[in-house]
């Protein structure tokens, strides 16, 4: 059931299928020419008595992969419908994805700066008063107790070290 008209998801278009079609086909090309001159210097043959060489398998599963997804690009720009499929996605969704990706990003920036604990703080105060539109008396509790609670899991139970920071060193961890 389509609620716009094909026009009205033109002008509310980012990017088309077609291009993303033809962008993720390009991009599989390029790892799948990597992968096979990769392959290719390891050994990509049949040794006598022992079987295929160590880049046999993978040389042959990407020479796949580069056909199937040059198949695909040949069909997208040679179709005699350039529009076909309708938006990848439109100015509304992007920017929802923008709104998750971007406090994501930093919050992958900072955790090398300043430790996943802290991180992880700013990160879930951030999205509870922002996107939750919590109060600040039911945010500082989660977002304080959530690094607790994986700190004792992890450092203390499995013995498994995460990234820290200065606060952490301060404390002397």
């Amino acid at each position: 059931m389509s609620h716009g008209s094909d026009n009205e998801d033109r002008l509310n278009s980012v990017v088309s299928n077609r291009t993303m079609n033809v962008a993720v086909s390009l991009a599989l090309m390029a790892i799948a020419a990597v992968v096979m001159v990769s392959s290719y210097r390891l050994g990509a043959g049949w040794a006598k008595d022992v079987g295929p060489d160590s880049g046999y398998f993978p040389f042959y599963i990407t020479l796949i992969m580069f056909v199937a997804s040059g198949v695909t690009l040949f069909q997208h720009l040679l179709s005699r419908r350039p529009d076909r499929g309708g938006s990848f996605i439109g100015h509304g969704e992007l920017m929802m994805v923008l709104q998750v990706l971007i406090p994501m990003t930093i919050f992958v920036v900072l955790s090398i700066y300043i430790g996943i604990y802290i991180s992880t703080t700013l990160f879930i105060g951030f999205f509870m008063t922002w996107h939750g539109r919590y109060p600040i008396y039911k945010t500082l509790p989660v977002a304080l107790l959530v690094p607790i609670v994986l700190f004792v899991i992890f450092e203390v139970w499995f013995l498994v070290p995460l990234p820290k920071g200065p606060f952490e060193a301060w404390l002397g961890y």
